[in-house]
């Protein structure tokens, strides 16, 4: 029988009872997959090299315990196991990571991450509370530009077609606004770091 045509959960199976080149199959099958989501979020080849290597030792020992209970569902739980290595490797590093809401991962977003605790939850939403009220003061055309740049990830091009405006005035109302805000800023002596 063809690789391509066995299921992970019988590879897993065929592993679990002895079968050695059943788990090559396996990390050949979603090297790549795994691989790429790692570097993803360290960006450096070796680190990920390492988690990816870990994420396998980690399948093995929890495979060989007779653990493995995720009926079928072979390649979430890789994911899960090489995302919680990457949060402890930034943990050890005092990194944070960089989860963007991409994809399949959306659920990894740096709030559900249990290292943000709920202190640091709370001061990250008080101060994008503070900030959207000082947003609040600018003027409107330049406060249109900051939202659409910042809150909605618009592109300059963009905002000028939504806007009607050049793109050179769109990036004009956005360099006021930014020095608008550092007056407000200053103005209510507010710091913005934790």
């Amino acid at each position: 029988m063809q690789h391509e045509l066995i299921t992970d959960a019988a590879l897993v199976s065929n592993y679990i009872k002895g079968n050695e080149t059943a788990l090559e199959t396996l990390i050949v099958r979603h090297k790549q997959k795994i691989y790429s989501f790692i570097y993803s979020k360290v960006y450096d080849k070796d680190v990920a090299e390492d988690i990816f290597q870990d994420t396998f030792i980690k399948v093995i020992r929890t495979l060989k315990r007779g653990s493995y209970n995720e009926e079928g569902k072979f390649l979430p739980w890789v994911m899960r196991i090489s995302h919680n290595l990457v949060i402890d490797y930034f943990r050890k590093n005092n990194r944070m990571p960089k989860f963007d809401n991409a994809g399949e991962f959306s659920i990894f977003s740096v709030l559900s991450d249990s290292s943000l605790n709920a202190e640091k939850s709370i001061i990250k939403e008080q101060v994008e509370n503070d900030v959207r009220r000082l947003v609040e003061e600018l003027p409107e055309d330049q406060k249109e530009v900051l939202l659409m740049r910042i809150y909605n990830d618009m592109s300059f091009k963009e905002i000028s077609d939504r806007t009607g405006v050049s793109i050179n005035t769109a990036l004009g109302r956005m360099r006021y606004a930014l020095i608008n805000l550092r007056k407000i800023i200053d103005k209510h002596n507010i710091v913005l770091t934790n």
